[in-house]
């Protein structure tokens, strides 16, 4: 059987009241990331970066001593969402991570779940 995804189209009125005025679609883009991210290997990958640097893909796989095609798989799926940026310089991929998309994500995560800033 082949797995299939639902859309909703409609959003029923005790949910929608729950948003705090978030737009639907940006909650589906906040829960796809989500998603990606929600992997064993991403996981290790955004914690090998969240110093702030940018490493190659060698660097990450012997880092996480990873083969080479899974990592970069996980890296370019992570980039395709834009949870990471990449920058070519040579012949090597630098990737970070892509901190004001994570920064907005956690901003309409703490949204759908009522906190604020201030709540830190």
């Amino acid at each position: 059987m082949q797995n299939s995804i639902i859309a909703v189209k409609h959003i029923p009125m005790e949910i929608e009241e729950t948003l705090n005025g978030l737009d639907y679609k940006e909650i589906e883009r906040v829960a796809d990331a989500l998603k990606v991210m929600a992997h064993p290997v991403r996981i290790a990958i955004l914690a090998l970066l969240e110093d702030g640097s940018s490493k190659t893909v060698t660097e990450i796989f012997q880092a996480l001593n990873l083969d080479q095609p899974p990592v970069s798989h996980h890296l370019i799926l992570m980039k395709s969402k834009n949870i990471l940026t990449c920058e070519r310089e040579g012949k090597n991929n630098y990737y970070g991570l892509n901190v004001e998309y994570l920064k907005q994500i956690l901003c309409c995560f703490k949204k759908c779940t009522g906190q604020n800033e201030s709540e830190k």
